[in-house]
Protein backbone atom coordinates (compact mmCIF):
# COMPACT_ATOMS: atom_id res chain seq x y z
CA UNK A 1 0.00 0.00 0.00
CA UNK A 2 1.15 3.53 -0.91
CA UNK A 3 -0.36 6.83 0.60
CA UNK A 4 -0.61 9.26 -2.35
CA UNK A 5 -2.87 12.25 -3.90
CA UNK A 6 -4.71 12.07 -7.05
CA UNK A 7 -2.78 14.84 -9.63
CA UNK A 8 -4.86 13.61 -12.96
CA UNK A 9 -7.88 11.94 -13.87
CA UNK A 10 -8.54 11.16 -18.00
CA UNK A 11 -10.49 8.36 -19.22
CA UNK A 12 -10.71 6.04 -16.09
CA UNK A 13 -7.37 6.54 -14.80
CA UNK A 14 -6.19 8.04 -11.80
CA UNK A 15 -2.68 9.55 -11.66
CA UNK A 16 -1.26 9.33 -7.95
CA UNK A 17 1.63 11.00 -6.55
CA UNK A 18 3.01 10.16 -3.37
CA UNK A 19 5.89 12.54 -3.10
CA UNK A 20 8.28 10.87 -5.02
CA UNK A 21 6.79 8.19 -7.69
CA UNK A 22 3.35 8.75 -10.12
CA UNK A 23 1.19 5.63 -9.94
CA UNK A 24 -1.16 4.82 -12.71
CA UNK A 25 -4.24 3.66 -10.47
CA UNK A 26 -8.29 2.23 -11.58
CA UNK A 27 -10.92 3.04 -8.89
CA UNK A 28 -12.31 -0.09 -6.99
CA UNK A 29 -16.11 -0.31 -7.41
CA UNK A 30 -16.75 0.06 -4.07
CA UNK A 31 -16.41 3.70 -4.89
CA UNK A 32 -19.51 3.46 -7.02
CA UNK A 33 -21.50 1.16 -4.38
CA UNK A 34 -20.76 3.75 -1.86
CA UNK A 35 -21.45 6.88 -4.16
CA UNK A 36 -17.84 8.55 -4.58
CA UNK A 37 -16.64 9.43 -7.30
CA UNK A 38 -12.21 10.45 -6.85
CA UNK A 39 -11.41 13.64 -7.68
CA UNK A 40 -8.24 15.12 -8.90
CA UNK A 41 -6.58 16.92 -5.42
CA UNK A 42 -8.05 13.87 -2.74
CA UNK A 43 -5.93 12.00 -0.96
CA UNK A 44 -5.96 8.60 -1.90
CA UNK A 45 -4.43 4.87 -0.72
CA UNK A 46 -3.21 2.54 -3.39
CA UNK A 47 -3.30 -0.97 -3.38
CA UNK A 48 -0.22 -2.17 -5.34
CA UNK A 49 -0.40 -4.00 -8.34
CA UNK A 50 3.14 -3.81 -10.12
CA UNK A 51 5.85 -1.46 -8.64
CA UNK A 52 7.88 -2.47 -11.61
CA UNK A 53 5.25 -0.46 -13.93
CA UNK A 54 4.04 1.44 -10.96
CA UNK A 55 0.30 0.65 -11.57
CA UNK A 56 -2.19 0.09 -8.55
CA UNK A 57 -5.11 0.77 -7.70
CA UNK A 58 -7.61 2.84 -5.33
CA UNK A 59 -8.92 1.36 -2.79
CA UNK A 60 -9.25 4.63 -0.14
CA UNK A 61 -10.00 8.10 -0.55
CA UNK A 62 -9.56 10.25 2.69
CA UNK A 63 -11.87 12.98 3.76
CA UNK A 64 -11.84 15.86 2.21
CA UNK A 65 -11.23 19.22 3.12
CA UNK A 66 -12.74 21.23 0.48
CA UNK A 67 -14.44 20.64 -2.84
CA UNK A 68 -14.50 23.17 -5.94
CA UNK A 69 -17.44 22.48 -8.63
CA UNK A 70 -15.33 24.32 -11.11
CA UNK A 71 -13.22 23.01 -11.84
CA UNK A 72 -13.95 19.60 -10.13
CA UNK A 73 -10.98 19.33 -7.33
CA UNK A 74 -10.30 18.29 -3.81
CA UNK A 75 -8.60 19.85 -0.89
CA UNK A 76 -7.47 23.28 -2.44
CA UNK A 77 -6.17 25.40 0.85
CA UNK A 78 -5.39 28.24 -1.40
CA UNK A 79 -5.81 30.31 -4.78
CA UNK A 80 -3.60 32.25 -6.66
CA UNK A 81 -5.45 34.26 -9.04
CA UNK A 82 -3.37 35.93 -12.36
CA UNK A 83 -4.28 39.18 -14.08
CA UNK A 84 -1.43 40.69 -16.50
CA UNK A 85 -1.28 44.67 -15.90
CA UNK A 86 -1.27 45.09 -19.79
CA UNK A 87 -1.99 42.54 -22.57
CA UNK A 88 -4.99 41.91 -21.86
CA UNK A 89 -5.61 45.02 -19.46
CA UNK A 90 -7.25 43.84 -16.22
CA UNK A 91 -10.58 43.89 -15.42
CA UNK A 92 -10.99 44.38 -12.07
CA UNK A 93 -14.59 43.68 -11.69
CA UNK A 94 -13.84 40.37 -12.52
CA UNK A 95 -11.29 39.83 -9.56
CA UNK A 96 -13.91 40.95 -7.59
CA UNK A 97 -16.16 38.42 -8.41
CA UNK A 98 -13.39 35.51 -7.98
CA UNK A 99 -12.63 36.98 -4.58
CA UNK A 100 -15.96 36.69 -3.36
CA UNK A 101 -16.59 33.24 -4.56
CA UNK A 102 -13.48 32.03 -3.18
CA UNK A 103 -14.28 33.86 0.43
CA UNK A 104 -17.46 32.00 0.54
CA UNK A 105 -15.78 28.90 0.23
CA UNK A 106 -13.24 29.64 3.08
CA UNK A 107 -10.24 29.93 0.70
CA UNK A 108 -7.24 32.02 0.87
CA UNK A 109 -6.42 34.12 -2.08
CA UNK A 110 -3.32 35.58 -3.69
CA UNK A 111 -3.45 38.03 -6.41
CA UNK A 112 -0.55 37.76 -8.83
CA UNK A 113 -0.23 40.83 -11.28
CA UNK A 114 1.58 39.91 -13.56
CA UNK A 115 3.86 41.31 -17.48
CA UNK A 116 5.25 43.97 -15.50
CA UNK A 117 8.17 43.94 -18.07
CA UNK A 118 5.89 46.05 -20.30
CA UNK A 119 4.01 47.77 -17.39
CA UNK A 120 4.99 51.65 -18.75
CA UNK A 121 2.51 53.68 -16.51
CA UNK A 122 3.54 51.82 -12.93
CA UNK A 123 -0.31 50.33 -12.93
CA UNK A 124 0.94 47.34 -10.94
CA UNK A 125 1.59 49.75 -7.75
CA UNK A 126 -1.57 51.21 -7.85
CA UNK A 127 -3.27 47.85 -7.62
CA UNK A 128 -1.55 46.38 -5.00
CA UNK A 129 -2.13 49.33 -2.95
CA UNK A 130 -5.79 48.94 -3.45
CA UNK A 131 -5.76 45.46 -3.23
CA UNK A 132 -3.21 45.22 0.00
CA UNK A 133 -5.84 47.77 1.62
CA UNK A 134 -8.84 45.35 0.84
CA UNK A 135 -6.22 42.60 3.10
CA UNK A 136 -5.40 40.08 0.29
CA UNK A 137 -1.32 39.30 -0.35
CA UNK A 138 -0.48 40.65 -3.65
CA UNK A 139 2.55 39.75 -5.49
CA UNK A 140 3.78 41.93 -8.67
CA UNK A 141 6.33 40.73 -11.43
CA UNK A 142 7.04 38.65 -14.39
CA UNK A 143 7.11 35.04 -15.14
CA UNK A 144 10.14 36.24 -16.98
CA UNK A 145 11.92 37.18 -13.49
CA UNK A 146 13.27 34.42 -11.52
CA UNK A 147 13.14 36.60 -8.10
CA UNK A 148 8.99 36.48 -8.89
CA UNK A 149 8.80 32.61 -9.44
CA UNK A 150 10.70 32.54 -6.38
CA UNK A 151 8.32 34.42 -4.44
CA UNK A 152 5.61 32.23 -5.89
CA UNK A 153 7.09 28.96 -5.19
CA UNK A 154 7.86 29.81 -1.40
CA UNK A 155 3.97 31.56 -1.28
CA UNK A 156 2.89 27.59 -2.85
CA UNK A 157 4.84 25.46 -0.42
CA UNK A 158 2.71 23.11 1.78
CA UNK A 159 -0.73 24.37 -0.15
CA UNK A 160 -2.97 22.69 -2.79
CA UNK A 161 -2.97 26.01 -4.83
CA UNK A 162 -5.42 26.51 -7.67
CA UNK A 163 -4.18 28.91 -10.40
CA UNK A 164 -6.93 30.84 -12.03
CA UNK A 165 -7.32 34.01 -14.03
CA UNK A 166 -8.52 35.39 -17.44
CA UNK A 167 -7.39 33.67 -20.57
CA UNK A 168 -3.91 35.68 -21.93
CA UNK A 169 -2.89 36.50 -18.62
CA UNK A 170 0.31 33.87 -18.30
CA UNK A 171 -1.25 30.96 -16.10
CA UNK A 172 0.63 28.34 -18.35
CA UNK A 173 3.33 30.38 -18.60
CA UNK A 174 3.57 30.64 -14.67
CA UNK A 175 2.73 26.82 -14.34
CA UNK A 176 5.86 25.99 -16.63
CA UNK A 177 8.20 28.04 -14.45
CA UNK A 178 7.07 26.64 -11.66
CA UNK A 179 7.26 23.16 -13.18
CA UNK A 180 9.37 22.19 -15.66
CA UNK A 181 7.89 18.83 -16.40
CA UNK A 182 4.38 20.66 -16.67
CA UNK A 183 4.75 20.90 -20.50
CA UNK A 184 1.88 23.30 -20.57
CA UNK A 185 0.32 25.18 -24.24
CA UNK A 186 1.24 28.69 -23.85
CA UNK A 187 -1.59 30.48 -26.50
CA UNK A 188 -0.69 33.35 -28.28
CA UNK A 189 -3.10 36.74 -27.63
CA UNK A 190 -5.77 37.60 -30.04
CA UNK A 191 -4.26 40.56 -32.07
CA UNK A 192 -7.87 41.93 -32.68
CA UNK A 193 -9.04 41.47 -29.17
CA UNK A 194 -5.96 41.19 -26.99
CA UNK A 195 -7.18 38.41 -25.06
CA UNK A 196 -5.60 35.00 -24.63
CA UNK A 197 -6.71 31.95 -26.17
CA UNK A 198 -8.03 29.12 -24.24
CA UNK A 199 -4.93 26.50 -23.59
CA UNK A 200 -5.98 24.34 -20.45
CA UNK A 201 -8.02 21.55 -21.10
CA UNK A 202 -7.84 19.02 -18.21
CA UNK A 203 -7.68 19.42 -14.45
CA UNK A 204 -3.94 18.06 -13.43
CA UNK A 205 -1.51 18.96 -10.36
CA UNK A 206 1.61 19.43 -10.77
CA UNK A 207 4.07 19.07 -8.03
CA UNK A 208 5.67 22.72 -6.99
CA UNK A 209 8.38 23.79 -4.48
CA UNK A 210 8.12 21.89 -0.40
CA UNK A 211 5.45 19.67 -0.56
CA UNK A 212 3.59 21.98 -2.64
CA UNK A 213 0.83 21.03 -5.77
CA UNK A 214 -0.47 23.75 -8.18
CA UNK A 215 -3.82 23.67 -10.52
CA UNK A 216 -4.13 25.39 -13.86
CA UNK A 217 -7.48 25.89 -14.66
CA UNK A 218 -8.99 27.40 -18.27
CA UNK A 219 -9.06 30.87 -18.41
CA UNK A 220 -12.15 32.50 -18.44
CA UNK A 221 -14.27 35.86 -19.36
CA UNK A 222 -16.97 35.75 -17.02
CA UNK A 223 -17.81 35.03 -14.02
CA UNK A 224 -21.20 35.08 -11.52
CA UNK A 225 -21.16 35.11 -7.55
CA UNK A 226 -23.37 32.18 -6.43
CA UNK A 227 -24.80 31.53 -3.22
CA UNK A 228 -24.33 34.89 -1.67
CA UNK A 229 -26.96 37.08 -0.53
CA UNK A 230 -26.93 40.74 -1.71
CA UNK A 231 -26.60 42.03 2.23
CA UNK A 232 -23.33 39.46 2.60
CA UNK A 233 -21.53 41.04 0.01
CA UNK A 234 -20.12 44.08 1.88
CA UNK A 235 -18.82 41.50 4.24
CA UNK A 236 -15.99 40.36 1.97
CA UNK A 237 -14.47 44.27 1.08
CA UNK A 238 -12.50 43.82 4.37
CA UNK A 239 -11.47 48.02 3.46
CA UNK A 240 -15.63 48.44 4.30
CA UNK A 241 -15.33 46.99 7.66
CA UNK A 242 -14.01 50.23 9.40
CA UNK A 243 -16.30 53.19 7.83
CA UNK A 244 -19.36 50.58 8.36
CA UNK A 245 -19.42 50.81 11.61
CA UNK A 246 -20.21 54.20 11.52
CA UNK A 247 -23.02 54.50 8.82
CA UNK A 248 -25.97 55.53 10.34
CA UNK A 249 -28.35 53.29 9.36
CA UNK A 250 -28.01 49.41 10.47
CA UNK A 251 -27.50 46.94 7.58
CA UNK A 252 -26.66 50.03 5.44
CA UNK A 253 -25.81 49.04 1.60
CA UNK A 254 -23.56 51.67 1.18
CA UNK A 255 -25.61 51.89 -2.83
CA UNK A 256 -28.66 53.73 -2.30
CA UNK A 257 -28.57 55.36 0.81
CA UNK A 258 -26.91 58.99 0.91
CA UNK A 259 -23.36 60.11 1.40
CA UNK A 260 -24.47 61.96 4.73
CA UNK A 261 -25.54 58.71 6.28
CA UNK A 262 -23.04 56.21 4.37
CA UNK A 263 -19.49 56.51 5.90
CA UNK A 264 -18.34 53.92 3.32
CA UNK A 265 -19.32 56.48 0.12
CA UNK A 266 -17.31 58.66 2.63
CA UNK A 267 -14.41 56.98 2.28
CA UNK A 268 -14.74 56.74 -1.28
CA UNK A 269 -14.97 60.40 -1.96
CA UNK A 270 -12.02 60.93 -0.14
CA UNK A 271 -9.81 58.26 -1.88
CA UNK A 272 -9.37 55.73 1.65
CA UNK A 273 -11.23 53.21 -0.72
CA UNK A 274 -10.75 53.17 -4.23
CA UNK A 275 -13.18 54.63 -6.57
CA UNK A 276 -13.29 51.22 -9.15
CA UNK A 277 -13.36 49.05 -6.51
CA UNK A 278 -16.64 50.46 -4.57
CA UNK A 279 -17.88 51.00 -8.55
CA UNK A 280 -17.60 47.14 -8.74
CA UNK A 281 -19.16 46.45 -5.25
CA UNK A 282 -22.36 48.07 -6.76
CA UNK A 283 -22.30 46.30 -9.76
CA UNK A 284 -22.40 43.06 -8.23
CA UNK A 285 -24.44 44.26 -5.08
CA UNK A 286 -27.22 45.26 -7.79
CA UNK A 287 -26.84 41.78 -9.51
CA UNK A 288 -27.74 39.58 -6.38
CA UNK A 289 -30.27 42.20 -5.71
CA UNK A 290 -32.44 42.06 -9.34
CA UNK A 291 -31.69 37.49 -9.10
CA UNK A 292 -33.60 37.90 -5.60
CA UNK A 293 -36.13 39.21 -6.79
CA UNK A 294 -36.63 37.12 -9.59
CA UNK A 295 -37.11 33.90 -6.95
Amino acid sequence: MVNGKIIKAISGFYYVHDGKNTWTCRAKGVFRNIGIKPLVGDNVTVDIISEEKLEGNLVGVNERKSTLIRPAVANVTQALIVFAVREPDPNLGLLDRFLINMGKEGINTIIFFNKTDIDKDDAASRYKKTYEAAGYRVITGSTSYDETVSEIIEALDHNTTVLAGPSGAGKSSLTNRLNINAGMVVGELSEKLKRGKQTTRHTELFPVGNDGYVLDTPGFTSLYVTGVKSEDVSSYYEEFREPNESCKFVGCSHVNEPEQICMVKEFVKCGKIDKVRYESYCTIYREIKENEKKY
